[in-house]
């Protein structure tokens, strides 16, 4: 888990989106592994909520905090200038 978490925190939007990526996927796994070993419910519950909800906040990511393309069209003002 720390290079997920060093992954998402430090380099570049690729590789926090990787880490985010990561992370998810192991965390799913370990919650799904101990609801079986202890035979608690809860966990699976808890595994299969963050299997689903781990894609959408990939897309948040990618959307909100990945950056800009090189394609997208600058939208910022000119101040008064055409």
């Amino acid at each position: 888990m720390p290079p997920c978490v060093w992954a998402a925190g430090r380099g570049s939007a690729v590789e926090r989106l990787a880490g985010l990526n990561l992370a998810t996927t192991v965390v799913t796994v370990v919650l799904l592994l101990t609801a079986q070993g202890f035979d608690r419910s809860s966990f699976a519950d808890l595994g299969l909520v963050l299997a689903v909800l781990g894609p959408a906040g990939t897309l948040v990511f990618a959307r909100f905090l990945g950056g800009r393309s090189i394609e997208a069209p600058d939208t910022r003002r000119t101040h008064g200038k055409a």
